[in-house]
């Protein structure tokens, strides 16, 4: 593939799309509980948030890690900006369309963003078909 068709393939990428990479990355690296929310008509500035949750600080960095990593490779993006990388008890990783929450278990469970996204559609992900 050229660099040409790359950088086409990569502006052809939907938001979620993207979700579904991430969603990947954090599965590859063991994240637990992955969903994958439609937040677009709920909130206006954001279409996808991925929500998942490791049992350790470390495993939420590598997890935080391959999301980065996969993103770059496959979608050539990079994160807005990024929270939570002093505790790494809940990493925010913000593209702009895209929000991806990585949590420990008890910190996810504390604040149950999912709860609050109830009316959200689930955008489903895993398998071959989902890429």
């Amino acid at each position: 593939m050229t660099e040409a068709e790359r950088t086409a393939s990569i502006a052809a990428m939907s938001s979620t799309e993207r979700a579904r990479v991430a969603a990947h990355a954090a599965d590859d690296k063991k994240a637990e509980d992955i969903l994958v929310l439609d937040v677009a008509e709920i909130m206006g500035i954001v279409d996808a948030f991925v929500i998942a949750h490791a049992s350790n600080p470390r495993l939420v960095r590598a997890i935080v890690d391959e999301v980065k990593e996969q993103l770059f490779v496959l979608a050539g993006l990079k994160p807005r900006a990024i929270e939570g990388l002093d505790d790494l008890s809940w990493v925010l990783l913000d593209y702009g369309d895209l929000i991806v929450h990585i949590f420990l278990a008890e910190t996810r469970e504390f604040y149950g963003l999912e709860r609050l996204w109830t009316d959200a559609p689930r955008i489903t992900w895993k398998g071959a078909a989902a890429l």
